[in-house]
This record gives structure tokens, sequence and C-alpha cells, in this order.
């Protein structure tokens, strides 16, 4: 599946304007991981970007949400690999864990765009440029603010190699490189 196709295909089951753009961050944190790792890019990417197609679907229940995903995409004909890690993003859905470096990449990268992205609303001008790593790392502490991120998903980051700190600065600059996209 080719990149235009596969955000046709997000366009076609995602229409929540704020949930594209949480799709569109994690593509280019899934992209910069990639290339930090030497791994295929285009895979990554990919992943990242339609981790969450079945959000609306599933009404973001975590009991079923990728399971739906993964059907999808499978007819579809998307590379198992791809299919596999969007299904582990979310390990709520069935019994089976993370194992491998993609794995947890996604799952660890998907969640920081949220905390990256509530990090830029407390500045002043709301953008991504003003961010700083330090701030990132910092509100990580801070459990009651964005609360929904789930801290410990955040932490696996660890299991690929990258202290917090190293992977947020990742997360970071991808999220800046495409600030226009996103409206930050």
């Amino acid at each position: 599946m080719t990149r235009q196709e596969a955000f046709i295909l997000l366009g076609e089951y995602v229409k929540n304007e704020n949930m594209q753009r949480h799709c569109l961050a994690s593509e280019a944190v899934m992209k910069k991981l990639a290339l930090h790792f030497g791994e295929d890019e285009q895979k990554w990417a990919l992943a990242g970007l339609l981790h969450d197609l079945d959000v609306e679907i599933t009404g973001a229940d975590l009991k079923v949400h990728g399971l739906e995903s993964e059907k999808i995409l499978t007819n579809l004909g998307v590379q198992a690999e791809i299919v596999e890690a969007i299904k582990l993003h979310n390990e709520h859905a069935h019994q089976i864990k993370r194992q491998s470096r993609f794995h947890h990449a996604l799952a660890a990268g998907e969640t920081i765009t949220g905390l990256i992205m509530a990090t830029a609303m407390v500045y002043p001008d709301r953008k991504l440029a003003s961010v700083k790593v330090k701030s990132i790392v910092k509100r990580m502490k801070e459990k009651a603010f964005a609360a929904s991120v789930d801290r410990e998903i955040i932490k696996e980051c660890e299991m690929i190699g990258l202290p917090l700190e190293n992977f947020a600065s990742i997360c970071l600059l991808a999220m800046q490189e495409i600030s226009d996209e996103l409206g930050l």
C-alpha cells in the first residue's frame, strides 16, 4: 500500500480532524524512529498513519480497538508486519504482548504524540516550535497533566534502547517538521 492510498483510506474511516492529526503525528514519529534505527521508513510510517484506522468504528473501545483494523488491512493485502504492529499497539484487545522493536516503537510513539501536543497547548503561542524536550520530560512526571496519556506505554521507549529524553527529542523533532499539517 502506498502512502497516498493509506492517507485516502484513513480519510474514509477517520472523520475527526484531531484524530487525523494524531495519525499524521504518529506517522512522522514512526518515520523518524525508523530512520534512527535503520529500519524500513515506509513500513513504520504506514503503521503510524493507520494505527487508529478503526477508532471511530469501535468507539475507541479498548476491548476491540485494533481488531477491526486488522480485518480491514488484511483484506486489503497490507503487509502482515504492519497489521500486527497496528493490532498490538493496543494490548487490551487480546492476550498477545508486544515483543519487537516495531511493536514497542508504535505503541510508545503514538502515545507520546498526545503528551507533546498537550505540552504545546500550554505555551502562549500553542506552537510545537516552542516546546522543549525538558518540558515533555517534566510533564511525564505530572500525572494530572494530559491524564489520559499512558506514561507506562511511553516508557516502552526504554525497551527499544532509547532513554526518555532521547525518545522525546526524536519524536518532538518529527512533529515539528510537520507542524503546519498539525496546525501547531
